[in-house]
């Protein structure tokens, strides 16, 4: 028998030595696990926050459209953040997806008979551990073992400080899923991380450039192409989508009825702090990363662009406590309205501060 066959039957494998920490969001909490399990950082153990900004992950989407419930979606990080991460350290990035599930446990399972973590998305309403309603598919977990007598995968996950264990018919529907805002179709994500990660100074450079044009984009996976939506919806990116949303929130009274606009207004809670966004829509990842790397790098000017971040993540907070504060729905709404008003202006001077931070790292590299 050769060894793969050996590998192939082996009933049970459970990765005992891999770190883990809670973390605010689960995708730079995912992958900040996977550096230090690589036995990667600069200096120290890699934070949260850092791994966050370096993955050049800031964005924003917003979307308003009749049949989504609440009729209104945000979002505040990019597309492509499972892969840019890895990428900008110098690893190698492979993305499988397939609808038949027994080839997508089989990626799992040979990956860990090799000792080997795995990234794959998730549908949070199918994990039983996180006893939620809402479906959202592109929830980022990592499988670190599976036993085949009690059928469990086990699991790690950013809102868990345990490892959870998963029954396999639970775990292939989630990985199954079709739902919003993309089907979940097994994907998997194989990584061959670096021996080495590349130099400090360049590397957050690029991802701020990163973080700068995603702000600057009009289109996003969610919304490539704006014609494909019904009339009335309102979608826009970027600093622009920002904007959008400031001035579409004064128009939320007269397109909803009393019911949404409330559902609306204490949705914004989640969209903003609790649905895995490290609070304030991740611009309070994205400060902390700067002020990382500002301690790391002693640049000022990175430091003056995490200011600029954190006051958007403390407005953005703001926003989303007035959805759910006291008080009529037209009195939290004129409260959300006010503050929302403010953002725009609070975003583009953070995307300048930003720009300005990127030259001055480049400079100094």
């Amino acid at each position: 028998m050769t060894t793969q066959d050996n590998l192939a039957q082996e009933p049970r494998r459970i990765l005992l030595d891999y770190p883990h920490r809670v973390a605010g969001h689960c995708g730079s909490g995912a992958l900040r696990d996977l550096v230090e399990w690589a036995g990667l950082g600069w200096e120290e153990v890699p934070s949260e926050g850092l791994v966050f900004g370096m993955a050049g992950g800031l964005g924003f989407t917003y979307l308003r459209m009749s049949g989504l419930t609440p009729p209104v979606y945000l979002v505040g990080r990019s597309d492509g953040f499972e892969i840019d991460l890895p990428t900008r350290l110098g690893a190698e990035v492979e993305v499988r997806r397939t609808d038949d599930p027994g080839t997508g446990w089989y990626w799992v399972r040979r990956e860990l008979q090799h000792g080997r973590p795995v990234l794959l998305w998730a549908d949070i309403a199918e994990l039983p551990y996180l006893n939620v309603r809402l479906q959202m598919g592109r929830h980022d977990i990592v499988v670190i073992g599976y036993d085949d007598d009690t059928e469990t995968a086990f699991v790690v996950d950013n809102d868990r400080a345990e490892v959870q264990e998963v029954p396999y018919d639970a775990l292939a529907r989630a990985r199954a899923s079709r739902s919003f805002p993309v089907p979940t179709r097994h994907t998997t994500y194989f990584v061959n991380w670096p021996q080495i990660l590349p130099e400090l100074r360049p590397t957050a450079a690029s991802a701020l450039v990163a973080s700068v044009e995603n702000m600057q984009a009009e289109a996003t996976a969610i919304i490539p192409d704006t014609s494909a939506l019904p009339s009335d919806a309102v979608a826009a990116a970027g600093v622009r989508g920002v904007a959008a949303f400031a001035e579409d929130v004064g128009q939320w009274p007269g397109v909803m009825s009393e019911p949404e606009l409330d559902g609306t207004l204490r949705a914004l809670h989640a969209f903003v702090e609790k649905a895995g966004t490290g609070g304030g829509l991740f611009r309070r990842l994205q400060a902390a990363f700067c002020f990382e790397v500002a301690r790391l790098t002693d640049c000022a000017e990175v430091a003056t662009a995490g200011t600029a971040l954190l006051r958007c993540a403390d407005t953005w907070s703001a926003v989303a406590a007035a959805g759910r504060s006291d008080g009529s729905t037209l009195e939290r709404w004129r409260r959300v309205h006010e503050l929302a008003a403010t953002l725009p202006t609070r975003e583009d001077q953070a995307v300048a501060e930003m720009r300005s931070a990127a030259a001055e790292l480049a400079r100094l590299s």
